[in-house]
């Protein structure tokens, strides 16, 4: 039986993302750290991805990503990723809307403000996290 830590490895996160954000590189090494397998594909309109994958505009953030059938909008953490690949909710994904400082890749000083993991599924949203 393989291990958590190469279950992760195995887990391929697709993100796409802009080329003018350096906090989007951040949260991919965070991913890569914490065990996930990262392919990224820079594109100038992120937000064409967005739509076509239907992600509601209060939900966006910098960058959107693909895991295992699920949407993930934004600076999610590795262990959230990982808890909802553990429970499969029916729900169409994740999302950390903005960019909150202290969330994986946005750590810009010690001051870190706290923030929500929503998940959402159709027009219904709820708090999946904190953090």
């Amino acid at each position: 039986m393989l291990g958590a830590s190469s279950l992760q490895e195995k887990t391929l996160v697709a993100v796409v993302r802009s080329p003018d954000f350096g906090c989007c590189g951040a949260w991919i090494d965070h991913l890569r750290q914490s065990g996930f397998t990262v392919q990224e594909t820079l594109s100038d309109d992120v937000d064409a991805f967005k739509d076509k994958h239907s992600f509601p505009e209060p939900l966006r953030s910098c960058h959107t990503a693909l895991v295992e059938g699920y949407v993930i909008e934004g600076h999610v953490p590795a262990q959230a990723i990982r808890d909802l690949l553990d429970q499969r909710p029916d729900a169409v994904g994740l999302a950390v809307p903005g960019m909150p400082n202290g969330s994986p890749g946005v750590e810009m000083d010690s001051h870190a403000e706290p923030f929500a993991v929503i998940i959402w599924s159709g027009s219904d949203t709820d708090v999946f996290a904190r953090y």
